[in-house]
């Protein structure tokens, strides 16, 4: 397996992660008279990819390691030689002076043997922990911090919508409904919709987060330990504890050895994510476009033509937009995965890794992609002005000015349908009709009624909450500003 197959992890060093190309296996019971043929070890190898949870499984073995001497298992001396020699393993995986070794199959055993291989109490790490529930620690550990690093993201995502905003905050744009001209909203109104499908992303996500942060370890292969393992210990010394302090360990051993049900939410919250990632990046290009032209994208974020040297393409948004089907595609691979698994643990979830790392890679990155994008996107507000201008958006006001004269709604919403059948038939827009053609399709309009059209006058009564008024989106935008920090 070439070297290329391992990546270096977040804090590496330029050096190369090493990998070996040795295949005879090594981490074989004294069950077997003989190891795999060359071909099974390398169908059921893993380390090429789970090599990404080195950090968290030194984290987690540094705590099993203080509880064994803690019930003594391992004297002082022994726990500090295992953890000066997890520093030093430490130290080489992340100046990639670190060897991964196919034939030891997957990262537990490749950091345990060479922690053995260098500290012989290394040997009694492995006491009363198995790979069933050493793994099942690791990978919440490392979403646990995936989680708050998306929700960071997220956060930085907002902060970009909302600062687009308010820098923008009198730009007037047309709302749209089936992709046709609707109402006038303020752009930053249109912006804040996508800050508020964030912020439900964000909840989903510190819901799940909560929910996986429960100890595994001490469940062992299936059924736990004859040893008198202090499990509370550990999971404080890890972090996982309630509001209170107070430790959170898994109550079933069964369940805690093959449960997944946090990589699948994690993985279903981020395919929602990626739906609204997607919907923003679908306005992004459209309003790009020369058909709208309401902003420009600068060129570090949009790519050319090989062919048509005239074009400017949103490439970023539009794989942002692509993206989301991969996505979508890992979160029904576990539930397939998941859903025939016999108790307890089964080697079939060794397969959920790839896919709950690419969800996270692909979520995390496309967030900060489209912030990045939108931290240098300008607004075109003349061309946004005149989309805006088109008095048919306040068709609706008008009729609720019929409905403020005493007419009930349906009645004042098949007259201003007759106004504007005379405004397409007489070629003028609603607010150039005049009076008289107006009074020519029903007597209660007054000469006020024309005043409907001007914009700022209709903005500023738009202030429910929620709404677009020019008040609401000022305060919401404040609001947003001072949440966000």
């Amino acid at each position: 397996m070439p070297k290329s197959s391992v990546r270096p992890s977040k804090g590496t060093k330029s050096k190369t992660t090493k990998l070996s190309s040795k295949s005879a296996p090594v981490s074989r019971s004294g069950r077997f008279s003989s190891g795999p043929g060359a071909d099974v070890a390398q169908f059921t190898e893993s380390i090429s990819f789970d090599w990404r949870l080195w950090r968290h499984d030194i984290q987690g073995s540094l705590a099993h390691a203080a509880m064994l001497r803690q019930i003594g298992v391992l004297t002082k001396v022994e726990e500090s030689a295992i953890a000066r020699g997890l520093a030093d393993i430490q130290q080489d995986i992340e100046t990639g002076n670190f060897t991964w070794k196919p034939e030891l199959e997957d990262v537990h055993m490749n950091i345990e043997a060479e922690l053995t291989r260098r500290i012989p109490a290394g040997a009694k790490l492995h006491t009363a922990r198995s790979r069933n529930d050493q793994v099942a620690l690791d990978v919440r550990l490392w979403l646990r911090d995936e989680i708050t690093a998306l929700r960071s993201d997220i956060a930085g995502l907002q902060r970009a919508l909302v600062n687009l905003g308010a820098a923008n905050a009198e730009v007037i744009i047309p709302g749209y409904t089936h992709l046709q001209r609707a109402q006038p909203v303020y752009l930053a109104h249109h912006l804040l919709a996508y800050v508020e499908m964030l912020q439900r992303d964000t909840g989903r996500l510190a819901d799940g987060q909560a929910r996986l942060n429960v100890c595994p370890l001490g469940s062992g292969a299936i059924a736990g330990s004859t040893l008198p393992m202090d499990r509370e210990f550990v999971a404080r010394q890890l972090g996982f504890v309630d509001a209170t302090g107070q430790p959170r360990i898994t109550q079933n051993s069964m369940d805690a050895v093959s449960d997944r049900d946090f990589v699948v939410e994690f993985a279903a919250a981020a395919a929602l994510l990626a739906v609204h990632l997607s919907r923003l990046a679908e306005d992004m290009i459209l309003w790009a476009g020369a058909e709208f032209n309401f902003i420009k994208i600068a060129d570090a974020y949009t790519t050319g033509s090989s062919l048509m040297p005239q074009k400017k393409n949103p490439d970023i948004a539009e794989l942002v937009r692509g993206k989301t089907g991969r996505v979508f595609g890992n979160l029904i691979s576990l539930l397939t995965l998941l859903k025939g698994l016999p108790m307890t643990y089964n080697r079939d979830l060794q397969e959920d890794k790839e896919r709950l790392f690419d969800t996270a890679d692909t979520v995390r990155a496309s967030t900060r992609l489209m912030a990045a994008m939108l931290e240098h996107t300008k607004i075109n507000a003349a061309v946004c002005a005149a989309a805006a201008s088109d008095s048919s958006l306040l068709a609706t006001d008008l009729a609720d000015y019929l409905v403020l004269k005493g007419m009930p709604f349906r009645q004042a919403h098949h007259v201003v349908g007759a106004v504007v059948g005379l405004s397409e038939k007489n070629g003028k827009p609603l607010n150039q009709l005049t009076l008289a053609e107006l009074q020519s399709i029903d007597k209660t309009f007054a000469p006020d009624a024309l005043a409907v059209f001007d914009l700022k006058t209709a903005m500023a009564k738009r202030n429910l909450t929620g709404a677009p008024g020019t008040k609401e989106v000022a305060n919401q935008l404040a609001g947003w500003k001072a949440r966000l920090g």
